[in-house]
């Protein structure tokens, strides 16, 4: 084939490309707007099932005794979720719901009440998520999906959850959580959380390694870079809450004083030991955390940001993490089965680097708070997916969730899989 009926050929495929995906994209739509009617989007009622047993779930469970955990811990295999993400624990049933960075939204059922769920499928899946890695829930029962550039919240989804056809309000529409043209796959994985104000809060990451100069005014107004808040059912009373961060993926409210706690992902190519990685907390709007002149502790040099005075408004990490170890998904432990040491802190899940000479992370880490509700000490909790002699990955931790019983669930987007961790003195 010549080059020029090769170029033909290849814009041929990028039409029909093209338009196969504004096809789907329409029937999207069309299944949003038949749902938010009540109205039937599909008719296939039958939704497969996530095979529980066989060879994959016994060599995770292998791999886990390899874990290792303070004494009086355990930990055990869960459920196989692919891709799991960030989780929600259902208020009433005994169900949670996990997102992922493709395009599916597990439903993960414990219908026995025994150590692992019974049950995983599809949520919703006459709709076409895209990127839904946030997930929350209202004080009142309903369940928010934050996508890449839309966020959706389905009414009683722990009870509706078991057909194709679900209720659903369109909070952001498609293209209006952050400009279309900021769009990109690096750092669109969203996380939500309702706060004391029963308003919605938005993590959304930049997506450069440093963001340029010509983009600083944008992202300032949106709140790319930042995390955003809004009425939780129609996207009113927008606001940026918080100011110069890089790209969290991790977020939580200190039930105690209703501080809102933040996770923060460094900047890459600066070498193995900087920046350090961080957990922010912000007690009320408007906080600037530093991003782009400086993380952790060191000044960035990507666009000459370390020239320019470090703002005198700068509010500092309370908790420094290792370089690279990519702090992702945190939670306040408010369970009571855990020693009294564990209750009111904080549990984060460390991704593990990528951007490192020697890999790290791939934990579970605990932050304990101070009487004044800073930071006091952080250790490793939980350890062991990471091959310290091979460098390999058998596990990459994603979220902490606490289970009504007080156990710890973990989820990892590499093995699939959601992992609970028990107290047993």
């Amino acid at each position: 084939m010549d080059s020029f009926a090769g170029r033909a050929g290849l814009s041929l495929l990028a039409a029909a490309a093209l338009t196969l995906g504004a096809a789907l994209s329409a029937q999207a739509q069309q299944n949003i707007d038949k749902l938010k009617q009540m109205k039937v989007a599909t008719t296939d009622l039958n939704i497969p099932l996530v095979p529980q047993t066989g060879p994959n779930a016994d060599q995770l469970r292998e791999n886990l005794k390899r874990v290792k955990l303070p004494p009086g811990f355990r930990i055990d295999l869960y459920a196989i979720v692919p891709d799991a993400r960030h989780m929600a624990i259902a208020p009433s049933t005994n169900m949670l719901f996990v997102g992922t960075r493709k395009t599916t939204v597990w439903a993960v059922t414990n219908r026995n009440s025994g150590p692992m769920a019974t049950e995983v499928k599809s949520f919703a899946p006459s709709l076409k998520f895209s990127n839904p890695n946030g997930v929350c829930w209202t004080k009142d029962g309903f369940l928010i999906v934050a996508e890449h550039n839309r966020v959706l919240n389905f009414p009683a989804a722990e009870f509706f959850y078991e057909g194709p056809d679900v209720a659903v309000i369109e909070v952001v529409p498609q293209g209006q959580l952050v400009p279309v043209e900021e769009e990109s796959y690096n750092h669109g994985a969203r996380t939500c959380r309702i706060g004391p104000d029963k308003m919605l809060y938005i993590t959304l990451g930049q997506p450069h390694n440093v963001q340029p100069r010509d983009k600083l005014k944008l992202y300032d107004q949106t709140g790319i870079g930042g995390i955003v808040r809004m009425n939780a059912f129609d996207g009113s009373k927008r606001e940026v809450f918080a100011r110069g961060i890089r790209n969290s993926v991790g977020q939580d409210f200190n039930p105690k004083d209703g501080s809102l706690w933040f996770t923060d992902n460094q900047t890459d190519g600066m070498g193995d030991d900087i920046p350090a990685g961080e957990i922010n907390r912000a007690n009320k709007p408007g906080m600037f955390f530093g991003y782009p002149y400086i993380q952790g502790k060191t000044r960035i040099t990507e666009h000459g940001y370390d020239k320019d005075p470090l703002p005198g408004n700068v509010t500092h990490p309370q908790v420094y993490m290792d370089a690279h170890a990519a702090d992702l998904g945190m939670t306040f432990y408010t369970g009571k089965q855990f020693p009294q040491k564990y209750q009111g802190g904080i549990f984060s899940a460390q991704h593990g680097s990528w951007n490192r000479t020697k890999p790290i992370g791939a934990r579970v880490m605990f932050t304990s708070l101070k009487a004044d509700g800073t930071a006091d000490k952080t250790e490793v909790f939980a350890d062991g997916w990471l091959d310290s002699e091979t460098g390999t990955y058998r596990g990459r931790p994603v979220d902490v969730a606490v289970m009504k019983d007080g156990s710890l669930l973990v989820s990892d987007d590499y093995a699939g899989a959601l992992y609970r961790i028990t107290y047993a003195p």
